[in-house]
């Protein structure tokens, strides 16, 4: 079998070719060690390796050192070098670099009926003869000189090349002078009067007085498509059948087998697992939203307005997204994460985005702050989101000077030229994204829901009818006394945290089982205005749901995972503790 390794900068085209080449035949997982993606096609008798996207091999990244270290093997037979036409100055700098390797090198050079629209006409005979390499002229998106590539990989013989010292350059401005001098012998021509479409769209998307009230716009809108207008209506009418029409039918079923067996079946597994499955519209539109913005040229843009504000917390400015994103849900925000080039990045982005309150908590805010609060409730509510943004600002600076201080990279951002998006590509990333979330994220889910169930149900002699008797009752008593200095030193209080790792909206549905009264009137008994603000304040930052687990545990493994469950446990208890006692000066 013939080895081809995909390799090219960001924002080229990468992933549309590696899709077009290989269709439905591929592969997607992680390399060995790394939270970077490890993506394997194939097409007849050639595979297909999509090294990550990156601009040179000077292996500061994890990205960078995966690439040296892959091609430094027998078993990859060619490179195929995808370029952007329309900055062959800036991609071919990587190619040069290339060279080292002494194995065959296609050059797909891509975009090129944007090239030609902007006026820009290459010799493609003579670049590939001043380079030694098969320059192929192609347009990924609109499937251009696809066939003739194919055709190639599959039919042409692949010589071994030896013309690695001719490349091999004592630093970057002589390669670029080199660079240079094949751009000029290859009467590459540009129409100078042509305004390109992208220079009109930047004259007003990075217009200083226009860039930010856009980015915001683009961001309500994305949310709006996500939580109002497709994702959380498809959600809620899932989340209905799941629970009037399938979990009773599931109850009627099961009406003669065994009361422990049906509660397992309907309260655990269905409820525990549907409960997680329902959030899956969700996650889709709001993955279409984001890889359309990503694909078109957009999302780049997005990174280099907020890079100077992220910086300061030791992320780049394409984190912004994701950190955005948590405000409604941790699972998506942590995925989308995924797109951040750097893996220190998708890390530490990872361990911020639960500290931003998400929408599973507000039901909690809602109660408590018209029970506390109820000539302020809009205040308290948004002071906790508030001190969300503030608490993640202060950690990332305190990660960045600590955990992360040796793991500085440089950042590098390519504006590329905006396009279209393929259908097909967005939805076979939205589609590979899903399938994940469903096959590894699900399975950790099933575990914890089953774990929460049997706790909840049974006492160390059997099943219980009254929760009181349950372990998670006596787990409950003997947590309580870790929350009195916090001022909520109850039991119910401890099991209701406890089930809010299932999901943060069962707190509050803890709550009303356990207290099995009006709200209201009951919780008025167990809090004061002070504890009551105390015990939002935990919520807000306290270890997140099963999902946000499950998720955590998928993309970054478990060392990382245990981590954040720790780290947010710490805090949460730490910042509740400040605010209850110094609270306590006043009140």
């Amino acid at each position: 079998m013939t080895t081809v390794a995909l390799l090219g900068n960001p924002n080229v085209g990468k992933t549309t070719l590696f899709n077009a080449l290989t269709g439905s035949k591929q592969y997607v997982g992680n390399w060995p060690g790394v939270t970077v993606d490890k993506k394997e096609g194939y097409f007849e008798d050639i595979k297909v390796v999509d090294l990550p996207g990156i601009y040179a091999m000077d292996t500061f990244s994890n990205e960078e050192k995966i690439a040296k270290d892959y091609l430094k093997q027998d078993e990859v037979n060619l490179i195929l070098n995808i370029v952007d036409a329309t900055n062959l100055d800036r991609n071919l700098y990587l190619t040069t670099q290339l060279k080292e390797f002494n194995k065959p090198i296609i050059l797909a050079v891509n975009m090129v009926d944007i090239a030609e629209n902007r006026g820009i006409i290459i010799d493609y005979k003579k670049l590939g003869e001043l380079l030694n390499v098969t320059v192929i002229p192609i347009s990924a998106s609109k499937k251009i000189g696809i066939d003739k590539l194919t055709n190639i990989l599959k039919n042409e013989p692949l010589e071994k090349v030896n013309d690695g010292d001719k490349f091999d350059f004592k630093d970057e401005k002589q390669a670029y002078d080199f660079i240079e001098k094949v751009i000029l012998k290859c009467k590459i021509k540009e129409d100078k009067k042509k305004n390109s479409l992208t220079e009109k769209f930047d004259k007003v998307l990075l217009n200083p007085w226009l860039a930010y009230p856009i980015f915001i716009l683009m961001m309500i809108l994305t949310f709006e498509i996500t939580f109002s207008w497709i994702g959380q209506p498809l959600s809620d009418l899932l989340d209905g059948l799941l629970n009037d029409s399938f979990m009773p039918w599931v109850s009627e079923l099961l009406g003669n087998s065994s009361p422990w067996f049906q509660s397992l079946i309907v309260d655990g597994i269905i409820s525990g697992v549907g409960g997680i499955l329902v959030l899956l519209p969700v996650i889709l539109a709001l993955f279409v939203c984001i890889t359309f913005l990503e694909d078109s040229g957009y999302m780049a843009r997005v990174a280099f307005l907020m890079d100077k504000f992220m910086r300061k917390i030791g992320l780049s400015g394409k984190a912004f997204i994701p950190m955005i994103v948590g405000f409604g849900c941790s699972v998506p925000a942590i995925m989308t994460a995924r797109t951040l080039e750097s893996e220190k990045d998708r890390k530490l982005t990872a361990l911020l985005v639960p500290l931003m309150s998400c929408n599973a908590r507000l039901p909690v805010y809602t109660v408590f702050a018209a029970v506390f609060f109820s000539k302020h409730q809009g205040l308290v509510v948004a002071s906790l989101y508030l001190l969300g943004i503030v608490v993640a600002f202060l950690i990332g600076i305190l990660f960045k000077k600590t955990i992360f201080k040796k793991d500085e990279e440089p950042f590098i951002i390519e504006l590329p030229e905006y396009k279209m998006p393929s259908v097909k590509s967005v939805v076979k990333q939205t589609l590979d994204k899903a399938k994940g979330f469903i096959k590894k994220a699900g399975t950790i889910i099933f575990a914890m829901s089953v774990v929460i169930w049997f706790l909840s149900n049974f006492s160390i002699t059997g099943k219980v009818e009254n929760i009181d008797e349950s372990i998670l009752a006596n787990i409950g008593t003997f947590m309580a006394p870790i929350f009195a200095p916090l001022g909520f030193g109850n039991w119910q209080s401890a099991v209701s945290l406890l089930s809010g790792i299932l999901a943060k909206e069962t707190v509050l549905a803890s709550m009303q089982v356990i207290f099995a009264g009006d709200l209201s009137v009951i919780l008025s008994a167990h809090f004061t205005a002070l504890s009551a603000y105390t015990f939002l304040v935990f919520v807000l930052l306290y270890t997140p749901c099963v999902s946000v687990i499950g998720t955590m545990k998928k993309e970054y493994g478990t060392k990382l995972t245990l981590f954040s469950v720790f780290y947010q446990l710490v805090l949460a208890w730490c910042v509740s503790f400040l605010v209850f006692n110094i609270g306590s000066l006043f009140f």
